[in-house]
Parts: structure tokens; sequence; C-alpha cells
């Protein structure tokens, strides 16, 4: 049985599981339109993980992805932090707050939280998937006992070699151009920054496991070419941020939609690992020469978020990590079911044969 038909999917699609802004509503009407739907658990803990996961399943029957953060455990830092803080002051000052006094990580790997392994058990959820890299073999193997497909993101053919070694069902392809946060597995390595392109083509061609490819698709045409260079399916995130049911405040989506989609920026300062989001006030200030260096992710994070609450505060929402795609011009504001339903007529429309 081929891949998409062990999902079950009329549309070789799978919505990207972009934590807080996936929620149980775009989940549900993207799996229920035919593709996969997703939702982002890295940014919450077990109690709020269960409580999307039953909200999902209360909108669908159908199969569902939720994906968790498997970052390693950051190492707390003070003296990097402190000078991080300082340099994050100045913004602070301009709408009359403070600066925290220190910074803790927002966030909790999968690595390190027993509690969602045994949420994970209990509830059993069909699609499991990973970013930043892959959990232990034990938590693997507990996880493949509930019969869940098992998916990984990697941006290097040894990467996927890893995660093919690992017992995953499929590799997604994540390109330099995608939105949101690159998952390489080590941080500190180098990247080659491989393009959604090649990247699909190498694990189609030197790879086991089936190729999902994600970065910069975007409509019917795109998931065209993608199933053409070998790939299974397309992941898509940036192509869902705008519709009604994604967890973009209004802010992000007329940024989505405006000028600045032309605009992305590859940045590490906000989170401690590198990002792809619209250029906006945040990403000029940590892209200037002198800026320091961030903390771990996800510590470097607390930062941008507390800037970000206060700004938005004093009426300033150009401070939020608007996380997007080099595909972003071409977002379509409509409801979830109706953007998966055009993807299939436009998917369909490019494989027929011209005459």
């Amino acid at each position: 049985m081929s891949f998409i038909d062990q999902l079950g999917l009329s549309v070789p699609v799978l919505q990207a599981p972009m934590a807080g802004v996936s929620t149980p509503a775009l989940a549900a009407a993207v799996s229920n339109a035919g593709a996969l739907g997703a939702i982002g658990l890295g940014a919450t803990d077990a109690a709020g993980a269960r409580g999307m996961i039953e909200q999902v399943r209360a909108r669908t029957e159908r199969p569902f992805n939720v994906n968790l953060f498997v970052h390693a455990t950051p190492q707390p830092d003070p003296q990097r932090e402190a000078v991080w803080l300082g340099w994050f002051r100045p913004l602070f000052a301009q709408y009359g707050a403070s600066a925290p006094a220190a910074l803790a990580a927002p966030y909790t790997s999968f690595e390190d939280d027993p509690d969602m392994l045994a949420m994970l058990l209990a509830l059993r959820p069909p699609v499991i998937s990973f970013h930043f890299g892959l959990p232990t073999p034990a938590k693997v193997q507990a996880l493949r006992s509930t019969g869940a497909i098992l998916l990984a993101s990697v941006t290097s053919l040894a990467e996927a070699c890893l995660a093919e070694k690992a017992g995953m069902d499929a590799v997604i392809a994540q390109g330099v151009e995608a939105g949101g946060h690159r998952g390489v597995f080590d941080a500190e390595a180098p990247d080659d920054a491989l393009g959604m392109f090649a990247l699909t083509r190498i694990l189609a061609r030197q790879g086991r496991c089936p190729v999902v490819a994600a970065g910069g698709v975007m409509d019917g045409a795109g998931v065209a070419a993608v199933l053409e260079l070998g790939a299974v399916a397309a992941q898509m995130g940036t192509a869902f941020v705008a519709c009604p049911e994604s967890g973009a405040d209004p802010a992000y989506r007329q940024a989505l939609l405006g000028p600045a989609a032309y605009h992305t920026r590859l940045i590490t300062g906000i989170s401690g690992r590198p990002a792809r989001g619209l250029a906006n006030r945040l990403s000029a200030w940590l892209e200037q020469e002198n800026a320091p260096l961030p903390p771990a992710y996800p510590i470097a994070y607390a930062a941008a978020k507390a800037l970000n609450t206060v700004a938005r505060a004093g009426g300033e929402a150009g401070f939020g990590a608007h996380w997007a795609g080099q595909g972003a011009p071409l977002a379509r504001a409509m409801p979830a079911a109706q953007l998966v339903s055009t993807l299939k007529a436009e998917l369909e429309e490019a494989r027929t044969p011209c005459g």
C-alpha cells in the first residue's frame, strides 16, 4: 500500500503542523477535505496537547498529524542571556516597559517530557511527526506500537539516512525556502541550505523512504512539480496561514497578504535557531551587524515573545514572529476546505496533457 493510500488521502498534500497557527479547526477542515491536517504540539504541554487532539477528533474521523519538537536540551548561559537581554532593553524602553530580569525556555523538548509520551501512548494519534531531530529508539518503538505512521523533517541526505534507520515511515524534505524553523538536527553544524528541488530529488533517488517535499509550494502546479521530482506529496504551511481557521492574528495575516510577503528572512536571533519569516521591525533589529549571539533555542525566544507582548499593547505589531516561506506572495485567503479543493483542481489541471 502506498504512503498516500495508508493515509487515505484524495489530495497528496500535508498541511504543515505550525505551532501556534495550526489550530484543531484548521487541521480537521484540511483532513475532512481529503488532505492531511496537522497540529503542532511543540509549544504546549501534555495537557494542552491532549485538549488539542481531542478537539481535532471531535471535528473529524479522518487521519491527522501531531508534531513534536525534538531539540537538544538547552544549556543555560547566564552571561550570554544577560547580553541578549541588554540588546533588547532599548526596545522595551520604547514602550515604557522593562526587559525581563532573566530568560527561561518557553518550550520543553519531547525528549525531556515523559508526560507528553504517556499522553500520546494513551490517545494514539494516527500520524506523529518530529522536527529538529529524532526521539530515542525506545520512544520510537513505543510510539510505533500504537500503530501510528511516523514522519521526520530532514534537511539533508545524512539526516534522511538517520530517519530511515530510526524507523520513520516517510521523511519531509524541508528546503531552505520553507517558512518557519529549519529542521536541522544539529543547529551548531554547518547547514548546506539545500533548496527543496535539489533535496527532494536527492532523497527520491538516493534515499529509501517515501519523500514529502516542503518549501515554497503554494498551489496545485507546485504539488504537481514535486510529484514529478519523485515526492509522494507536498507539505504546505504558508499556504494555510491565511485560512480563517488558522490561529494567525490580524497583523500576521495583513503582513502575509501585503508587500512584506516578497521579503522573507532566515534569522537565528528570534528564537536561537534559524527560521524564515516576513521582514519586519524585529528582523531589522536582529540583522544589525553588531547584534550579539542569541542564547540557545528556545531560551532566546523568551525575549522576542516578551517584547512582542509589550509592543502589541502599545499598538505596534512589527515585532511578531511572522513565519512564512519564499512562496508567500502566492498566499490566498480562503477557507481551508476550499483551498484543498482548489489545490486538487489545480493539480489535475497541471497533470492533464496539453491538446
